[in-house]
């Protein structure tokens, strides 16, 4: 699990930058845009399919370049799925801070942080797309790829990360809160939506799980709302 950590908003996707840097092709836009036919088949395929159980040569097949072309970008199918992962976060990002920004008052726009970042983490069982893409396959494919590349994993969430520290930060100065630590703090209530989604998975009767408002309400306790 990635602490709340530093990372300047804006930073390029790291997949673009592993992407180019094994490019060839001296025209960075070029390799850019062929790197971004082989993402845009692979969610294609994961939309259609509903999981990520697609094979890279599918994705070639869907994307009209060749399997070499596709190693250059990329070390196999771990590698796109991590690509798949970036750019859903990055599109998460884009949508939870929009949200926050609707609100003007520190702990409302915490509030509104932790229920889109649980609708992000845990879409409905009939996947509405908030972005461009179904995000569960993917979601539920986060655990593995957590396991296997978890430096790229906290890297990929860093943004995230970094906008909840500054949230919680803006409330504490607020005296809304009060936590010794906001890094802590910060990193336990991501932790604790993030992965409400993996216990709601383990209950079998619906009406059992934990809603976002519920996830919500435990970490404001937890941080001792004044």
């Amino acid at each position: 699990m990635a602490e709340a950590g530093a990372t300047p908003e804006g930073t390029e996707p790291a997949w673009r930058q592993r992407a180019v840097s094994r490019s060839l092709d001296s025209a960075r836009s070029r390799a850019e845009k062929r790197a971004q036919r082989f993402l845009d088949a692979a969610f294609e395929l994961m939309d259609e399919k509903g999981s990520t159980e697609f094979t890279i040569q599918e994705v070639i097949d869907r994307s009209g370049q060749s399997l070499r072309g596709f190693y250059q970008y990329f070390d196999g199918k771990d590698e796109l799925l991590l690509a798949l992962f970036e750019e859903t976060v990055r599109e998460s990002t884009d949508d939870i801070r929009e949200v926050v920004d609707a609100e003007t008052e520190p702990l409302a726009r915490l509030h509104a942080y932790a229920i889109r970042l649980h609708e992000w983490c845990e879409p409905p069982d009939k996947p509405r797309k908030r972005g461009a893409h179904n995000r569960r396959p993917i979601s539920e494919f986060m655990v593995q790829l957590a396991v296997n590349h978890p430096e790229r994993v906290k890297g990929a969430m860093e943004p995230v990360s970094f906008l909840l520290l500054e949230l919680v930060q803006d409330a504490a100065r607020a005296n809304l809160i009060s936590v010794p630590d906001a890094r802590r703090a910060a990193a336990l209530v991501q932790q604790t939506v993030m992965y409400s989604w993996f216990g709601n998975r383990l209950i079998q009767n619906p009406r059992m799980r934990l809603s976002a408002e519920e996830t919500w309400e435990f970490c404001l306790r937890g941080l001792r709302s004044t």
